[in-house]
């Protein structure tokens, strides 16, 4: 069986001080044997899932009796659902699809959310809300919504038509699931949004969409199992490619690279990239300091933003998502003009090889440093993987920082003035910035 690949061939940074993060080995193990022991990195353990997935297991007869399913919720609660649906079950985009249709409401959009309450059958809809604290205004809100259209179309029978996934024991939500009789799903404590697409939150739609949910944490726990090892020392996770991306990662933004490229030649896991750009920027996006994530889809962002990738300033960093075992599509036909017999009765397919191919030798040229993320195949257990790669792999890349990447402090002021410019109690302090704020003189021009 051909491996998962991580191809350094052109990662750059020759000189990089091996010595010094080899020593810091050490040290993040032991950090990691503390942190994981005290239960701070559930995604690493993933020891919920033996109490998940036999939950999902009985879910699964009433969820398979919907034809939709309507996902509330923000960010993490959101971005995994999205990239798992478009990468496993893109049939909802295509021609000729049967359902089941999975719809993610993760914006204030007013428009929307008012598509949803007049088309959507009632009688044949899921209303999954997801939100670890409970308290996500632009998820709660739409929650109110959405359980007043329930219960005007169904009566009494509208709990049986949502479900919510939130904090075990608090938060608003978890009140509503214990005083209504709702289906409820735990997050695990200390499981940030970002880093929950293999909890329920993720799970939940895909399993809805009939996917392989043990395929998928399988082939994380493959990948997060060694991390999570209580007798891990410095030597082994040295050896670990999410240290490893860590290590090429901070010496990179340490040489002034700070921008980082996800490059997704795998069409259908384009969504991948908005997931991990999420991923990088909230968690390490601290005190200054960070590499700015940016999402590319091959071959398309080849004719829209790969001109400043190759002769823009030189601080960009590049990971490239392939697989050499994608679909080989319809054949060109033998008949065609000479311009182009050099496709001649070739596979469609082909063309995503060798578009792939010359970006990334054309990066490269560029002096732009790439990892190569190669998937044998663009499955579920691959996927997981790379999940769980990516995960561990900014978790150790913000220890190396020295900054927290499981927190986002700078994210909780805009939340906080955006209530207290609604009216919410308190936040006298946000509300007086808000006075100042709008009471300041205007530079404004018309255009």
């Amino acid at each position: 069986m051909t491996a998962d690949l991580l191809d350094w061939t052109n990662a750059g940074l020759a000189d990089m001080d091996d010595a010094q993060y080899r020593a810091r080995a050490t040290e993040l193990a032991q950090r990691l044997r503390d942190e994981v022991h005290t239960g701070k990195l559930p995604f690493l353990r993933m020891d919920y899932l033996s109490a998940l997935l036999p939950e999902l297991g009985r879910l699964e007869p009433w969820l398979r009796g919907f034809d939709h399913m309507l996902l509330l919720g923000i960010g993490g609660s959101a971005l995994g659902a999205r990239a798992l649906q478009k990468a496993f079950a893109p049939g909802q985009d295509r021609p000729g699809h049967q359902g089941p249709w999975l719809w993610i409401a993760d914006n204030v959009d007013p428009a929307d959310l008012e598509s949803y309450l007049a088309w959507l059958p009632a009688e044949k809809t899921v209303v999954v809300t997801v939100s670890k604290s409970g308290g996500t205004i632009e998820t709660v809100g739409q929650y109110f919504i959405l359980r007043e259209w329930l219960r005007d179309r169904l009566g009494k029978a509208w709990k049986d038509h949502a479900l919510l996934v939130t904090d075990a024991t608090r938060g608003f939500l978890r009140e509503e699931a214990a005083n209504q009789g709702i289906r409820a799903l735990p997050v695990p404590d200390n499981l940030g949004g970002r880093y929950s697409v293999l909890s329920a939150v993720g799970l939940v739609p895909a399993l809805f969409l009939g996917m392989d949910c043990r395929a998928l944490t399988e082939g994380a726990r493959e990948v997060a199992a060694p991390l999570a090892d209580m007798d891990l020392h410095g030597e082994a996770l040295a050896a670990h490619p999410a240290f490893e991306l860590a290590v090429w990662a901070n010496a990179l933004m340490y040489a002034g690279f700070d921008e980082m490229i996800f490059f997704t030649y795998i069409p259908p896991m384009a969504w991948f990239g908005d997931w991990f750009a999420q991923l990088w920027a909230e968690s390490l996006g601290k005190r200054g300091k960070g590499s700015q994530p940016i999402p590319a889809v091959g071959v398309t962002d080849q004719h829209s933003v790969n001109q400043m990738f190759l002769d823009g300033p030189r601080n960009k960093a590049c990971l490239f998502l392939t697989s050499p075992a994608q679909p080989r599509g319809p054949r060109f036909p033998n008949e065609l003009p000479d311009a182009f017999g050099y496709v001649r009765g070739k596979d469609f397919g082909e063309l995503i090889h060798a578009e792939g191919l010359g970006t990334r030798m054309a990066l490269s040229a560029s002096g732009v440093p790439l990892v190569e993320l190669r998937l044998s195949r663009p499955d579920q257990r691959a996927a997981g993987k790379l999940i769980a790669l990516l995960g561990a792999a900014t978790l150790l890349t913000g220890w190396l920082m020295d900054i927290n990447p499981v927190d986002q402090p700078a994210v909780e002021l805009g939340k906080r003035l955006a209530k207290a410019r609604l009216g919410a109690d308190g936040l006298e302090k946000e509300k007086a910035e808000l006075d100042a704020f709008l009471g300041a003189q205007r530079n404004e021009q018309e255009f």
